[in-house]
């Protein structure tokens, strides 16, 4: 698949934008997804990804045929999200957690028609609050987390990705590891 990627991007290069189609076509969903485990927030996460693919269509010339290029879509999706974060002022969203309710949230007291297993349910709350807790985390670990146990890149990617040295990843994973395993010792 980097292969046809890579032809892709010389086309974009020479200026066919429907090529920039494709590439756009099949790195979507995964852009949207990773915009959506930082920022924890459906609409912001597709504002983010959209400026991700418009920012790389804009600097398509600086793109090293020769990297990889998910690789420098995904860094400059990391570095959009923790600028988001950053500057996020607090809001309030149907997703947004009820304060002291225990991991509920706003859709949460809508009424629906599916009552699930409560081993699903559990399964579920568990999941949600794991991914709660990695968004309580720093920046600089939260990116580290997603990208590594959630997106399942490499560390060397991550390194790629984040532009820092390979020990600066390890050294974060481990670091980040930590921070969630004290916030979820009591699971």
């Amino acid at each position: 698949m980097d292969l046809i990627i890579k032809e892709k991007i010389k086309q974009v290069k020479k200026g066919d934008q429907a090529a920039f189609e494709d590439v756009v076509t099949f790195y979507q969903h995964k852009i949207y997804q990773h915009c959506y485990r930082m920022l924890g927030n459906a609409h912001e996460a597709e504002d983010i990804a959209q400026e991700a693919f418009i920012r790389a269509y804009m600097n398509i010339d600086s793109y090293d045929i020769n990297r990889k290029f998910s690789t420098w879509l995904y860094r400059i999706a990391t570095n959009l999200t923790i600028d988001r974060v950053r500057k996020r002022k607090p809001d309030y969203y149907l997703d947004a957690e009820i304060k002291g309710a225990d991991g509920l949230n706003m859709y949460s007291q809508l009424e629906s028609d599916n009552i699930l297993p409560e081993e699903e349910v559990e399964n579920l709350e568990l999941k949600s609050y794991i991914h709660h807790e990695i968004s309580e985390l720093p920046p600089k670990y939260r990116s580290i987390i997603i990208l590594r146990y959630l997106e399942e890149f490499s560390l060397q990617e991550i390194s790629d990705i984040l532009d820092i040295p390979l020990g600066t990843v390890k050294t974060r994973i481990h670091r980040g590891r930590e921070a969630l395993r004290k916030k979820l010792r009591h699971v």
